[in-house]
């Protein structure tokens, strides 16, 4: 190859290069990027019943009566006693729609009833209706307290027959009932942030 050549084949690739790294910096002239990050803070949801956070404790009506009366922890007429349930929202950042239900009320005495704002009911599952309602997320005090009352009654009735009659189904409740159950749900949900 001659001289005149690989000079000219030289020449060619400088301008190519030259051409290349200029023609890119007039492109690149316009082209800008901006960087940023996109954030966002995710609400802290706590929502707890009775300290606990999965598992509802058991309720046990026979931790409130009187031992001279009673053996091995029953209840029967006469005994009273109330237990609570704590809804707890403390530490949450959202609004919190709760309810607190119960389910499955087998073997209840018939004359056993509960007591809630000073209203009487005949069965723990009419409490269901009245034990529901909203912590809202701007709240200070996120915690909510049920205290529910039992009471089975001594002697049930107003009139002497009531009392008798009343007595009668004691003592048949006494021989059929070993074990009263109910089950206990509470739930918590978000409150809708379209509301």
């Amino acid at each position: 190859m001659s001289k005149k050549k690989k000079t000219l084949i030289v020449i060619g690739v400088l301008l190519v290069t030259l051409l290349s790294f200029v023609g890119g910096r007039v492109y690149s002239k316009y082209f800008a990027r901006v960087k940023g990050e996109g954030i966002a803070q995710v609400a802290t949801w706590n929502f707890k019943v009775n300290g606990q956070e999965e598992q509802v404790q058991t309720i046990n009506l026979q931790s409130a009566y009187n031992n001279a009366t009673l053996i091995e922890n029953k209840i029967a007429p006469g005994t009273n006693g109330n237990f609570e349930i704590v809804v707890d929202a403390t530490g949450s950042d959202v609004g919190i729609n709760y309810t607190i239900d119960f389910r499955n009320e087998q073997n209840k005495p018939t004359n056993l009833k509960f007591i809630y704002n000073n209203k009487e009911y005949n069965s723990i599952t009419e409490l269901t209706q009245v034990l529901s309602g909203t912590i809202n997320s701007d709240e200070e005090n996120k915690r909510k307290t049920f205290p529910i009352q039992w009471k089975w009654e001594y002697e049930t009735g107003k009139t002497n027959d009531e009392i008798v009659a009343n007595d009668r189904i004691d003592t048949q409740d006494a021989k059929n009932i070993s074990n009263y159950t109910f089950d206990v749900i509470v739930s918590g949900t978000q409150v809708s942030p379209n509301v």
